[in-house]
């Protein structure tokens, strides 16, 4: 672990804190960057992005008022490090490595690598094994998951924030710290053997090893944060994608209590900004890796599996409370962003472009879609998925769905599939939701302004069949760029489908 300040550096820490903020914007004329992540959190829970649980993201709500949002901007995978590796390379898993669970390839530039080039200070708190390898994410402090209340105590994300800022405040040099909420990623506030698996993901996260560890050894003593405000079932909506059951609303309503306790820690990180003196000349980003860890969502393409409520507050460059409605936006875009905005050169080779011209209240033509993906779980089972997302059109080629081939991911954990699998024994409807989710379909197509919840699968509708081979000509096209390795099985289903087979 890089971090121990001694006792004298402390002192000198301390009385650093003090010099007022124009001294150490003279001496650090690029801007920092504070990149703010929850985990697992559904686009549209805060409520800047349309949430309907009163006072759920005071924090985040208040953040967007101070920036920019964009209400069409998708990670480029559904699930953890994938995701987050996508971010940090302005690459897709075809061309970075990370296509599940895996480092990054040695001759991908990171935006790590490259701000540690031009003189930045680096830190990251929380899900520090979800960037890897170590030596292409080259932190000078790092605090994992056992230092900050099994990732979900905002008290400590607040004094390491302010720590680190205060390093960088000594040094002179500008900083990029990466802020990970663990919240609201399972286990959920309440669920049963919370506890237990907090503990086990803290002794793995304590002896070094990575938090998807199947082993792991005694935890260290922490103590879990007691949430601000638990919600009770009756008091949140189920998301339309899940049928209404009552232990369905029993795990929304952990999930949105576990959504509160990460808004607080939001909230506490931008208050330790505050304090540092700093936060006119730093950028801060703010999104979610995913959507929410429940069945059609987390670990696939459907629009609520990638869909993220992105924020961007730069002082005095974004306008407050601006919103962009129109261009549609992807994770990969954020490394040319900062590296843009902080004047260090981007490299070649990037799938992610600039949001600077947008992040200034422009429109670009061709943002009229954004592409997603999905590969292995965890465990190292592979799910290939391809999607395109345009503003009606959700398009999904399940490259793994033969028929035999059964899907399973951390998703389908909990109270909530078990209930949807017993419920459907007495309701065909529901019944063919699950076997869709298990089974799938070689290929989804969804109009998202009739069905925003994908529930009507429209393949073999020939109303849709012009908007078919539209998305699967241009899915086809992104996939060769790319190099992807799925591409030949795109192409051998479409010479089944193809007029005349």
């Amino acid at each position: 672990m890089k971090r121990a300040l001694s006792v004298a550096a402390l002192v000198t820490v301390f009385f650093a804190a003090l010099v007022p903020s124009r001294v150490c914007a003279e001496t650090t004329p690029h801007p920092n960057i504070l990149f703010i992540t929850v985990d697992d959190m559904n686009h549209d829970t805060p409520g800047c992005f349309g949430g309907t649980v009163a006072g759920i993201t005071p924090n985040i709500d208040r953040l967007a008022r101070e920036g920019r949002r964009f209400t069409r901007a998708h990670v480029a995978v559904a699930v953890c490090q994938p995701s987050r590796e996508c971010m940090m390379t302005g690459s897709f898993p075809a061309v970075n490595g990370a296509t599940g669970f895996y480092p990054v390839k040695p001759n991908v530039v990171t935006l790590q690598e490259r701000l540690k080039e031009h003189g930045y200070q680096l830190g990251i708190l929380g899900k520090v094994s979800h960037l890897k390898p170590a030596e292409k994410f080259p932190w000078d402090v790092q605090h994992d998951l056992h230092e900050l209340g099994a990732g979900r105590d905002p008290e400590r994300y607040y004094a390491l924030t302010g720590e680190f800022i205060a390093q960088a405040k000594v040094s002179g040099r500008p900083f990029f710290l990466m802020a990970n909420s663990h919240d609201p990623h399972r286990p959920w506030p309440g669920a049963n053997r919370e506890r237990e698996l907090l503990g086990k993901q803290v002794a793995r996260s304590a002896s070094g090893q990575s938090e998807d560890a199947r082993d792991a050894g005694e935890a260290p003593p922490f103590e879990i944060p007691t949430p601000s405000r638990v919600y009770s079932p009756d008091e949140v909506p189920v998301f339309g994608f899940l049928p209404d059951l009552p232990n369905v609303r029993k795990e929304v309503a952990q999930y949105y209590t576990g959504a509160r306790r990460a808004d607080l820690t939001v909230g506490r990180i931008l208050d330790a900004l505050r304090d540092s003196g700093l936060e006119s000349n730093t950028i801060v980003v703010f999104l979610s890796d995913n959507g929410v860890s429940l069945p059609f969502a987390k670990s696939n393409c459907y629009l609520t599996s990638t869909r993220t409520p992105l924020i961007i507050r730069w002082p005095g460059k974004t306008e407050p409370d601006s919103q962009d409605q129109t261009n549609f936006v992807s994770a990969v875009d954020l490394m040319p962003t900062l590296l843009e905005a902080t004047a260090v050169p981007i490299p070649d080779g990037l799938q992610g472009r600039s949001l600077l011209p947008i992040l200034r209240g422009g429109t670009e033509l061709d943002r009229d879609h954004v592409f997603t993906c999905y590969n292995d779980t965890v465990t190292k089972t592979s799910y290939v998925m391809r999607c395109r997302q345009s503003a009606r059109f959700g398009y999904i080629f399940n490259a793994w769905a033969d028929g035999k081939k059964t899907y399973r991911s951390e998703s389908m954990i909990g109270l909530t599939f078990e209930a949807m699998k017993t419920a459907a024994a007495d309701d065909p409807t529901l019944a063919a939701r699950v076997e869709m989710l298990i089974h799938r379909a070689p290929e989804e197509l969804y109009d998202l302004q009739n069905d925003p919840h994908a529930l009507h699968n429209l393949v073999d509708d020939p109303q849709y069949r012009a908007e078919l081979e539209k998305s699967r000509r241009e899915t086809l096209a992104w996939m060769k760029s790319l190099a992807d390795p799925a591409v030949a099985d795109l192409e051998a289903l479409l010479r089944r489908t193809s007029p005349g087979n």
